[in-house]
């Protein structure tokens, strides 16, 4: 039973962000303007899930926030744009932190949330590929039969008693901060990606993204997470200095991207008793990491450098996340 919901949740990843990425792209930055909208939607998608995830926690009933995050954007559909943009980014936000914390809590290894976090790329893609040509009830639909499944199917555990005690421990919030600080590292340079090739390899490239975060959270079950950060973050760094060829800078983004559940299950091992705020403050890191490419700003080095430093960076600070994890 375990399997079937955490596949539903999956499953319904995809599709909520898929229908995210067709009304913003499809509808509401048509029809309103465009940056307030796209700003308005990202702090609402990543940043609430913070204090979502801290409500979440404290009421549980994962299940009813993932079906009202997906009636959410289904109803997104029909309001005006600014407010479209606030209630389908609130809707992705309640999803998450449902889906997320039931994931949580009904599997003790990295490779489960892998599997629920890496559809919502390809959700995504295909979303936004589909704006010019899918009409609006398309997304109406796919959010309406996600929310029947999820209701009908994921009867997941209750939340224990929740408490944030365990973040006043020695260590713990400068361990959560390193944890934050890659996240914030892995969004930003995420958004900056440019190689030539990219245009001509969309499909090659947002499939490198999905299968790297489902590898990682498997791989780091396997040999650990500490091995699997070590390997992958300093293969990737390797690769992207040679990222103008295709396949090379596919590898590069496919182990850059095996470190998402690795954190995501090292703050929840840190926070036990509030894994929903664990998940909100990595999402949280996320929007941080988007606000650069938002605003247009420069980056100090040229491209494969600066991706290569990314990844290098990234690793003594997940390091120094997993160590007081025990991982």
């Amino acid at each position: 039973m375990r399997q079937l919901r955490l596949g539903i949740y999956s499953a319904a990843h995809c599709a909520v962000d898929f229908s995210c990425a067709l009304l913003m792209l499809g509808s509401v930055c048509l029809r309103g303007d465009a940056a307030l909208c796209i700003l308005l939607y990202n702090f609402c998608a990543f940043a609430l899930q913070m204090p979502m995830g801290l409500l979440a926690d404290r009421l549980g009933r994962c299940r009813l926030w993932a079906s009202g995050g997906c009636l959410l954007v289904l109803g997104a559909f029909f309001l005006p744009p600014t407010a479209a943009a606030v209630c389908g980014g609130v809707g992705n936000a309640a999803f998450h932190i449902g889906g997320g914390l039931d994931t949580l809590n009904s599997h003790e290894k990295s490779g489960a949330l892998g599997i629920f976090v890496s559809p919502g790329a390809l959700g995504l893609f295909l979303g936004g590929l589909s704006a010019s040509s899918l009409p609006p009830v398309v997304g109406v639909a796919v959010c309406g039969l996600s929310a029947a499944a999820v209701l009908l199917f994921c009867r997941g555990p209750e939340n224990a008693a929740p408490s944030l005690h365990a973040a006043a421990q020695n260590g713990v919030p400068a361990a959560l901060l390193c944890l934050f600080l890659v996240v914030v590292l892995r969004s930003a340079l995420g958004l900056a990606f440019q190689f030539p090739w990219k245009a001509s390899f969309a499909l090659p490239f947002t499939l490198a993204v999905v299968l790297g975060k489902t590898c990682g959270g498997l791989l780091a079950d396997r040999i650990g997470p500490r091995r699997t950060a070590i390997l992958t973050l300093l293969a990737s760094a390797v690769l992207f200095v040679f990222s103008g060829v295709p396949a090379l800078g596919l590898a590069a983004v496919f182990l850059f991207n095996t470190t998402m559940p690795l954190t995501l299950h090292a703050a929840s091992r840190l926070l036990p008793g509030a894994k929903g705020f664990s998940f909100g403050l990595l999402t949280f890191a996320l929007f941080l990491g988007f606000l650069p490419d938002f605003f247009g700003l420069a980056l100090p080095l040229p491209d494969t450098a600066l991706y290569a430093a990314g990844a290098l960076l990234s690793l003594p600070l997940l390091l120094a996340g997993l160590k007081k994890t025990s991982c």
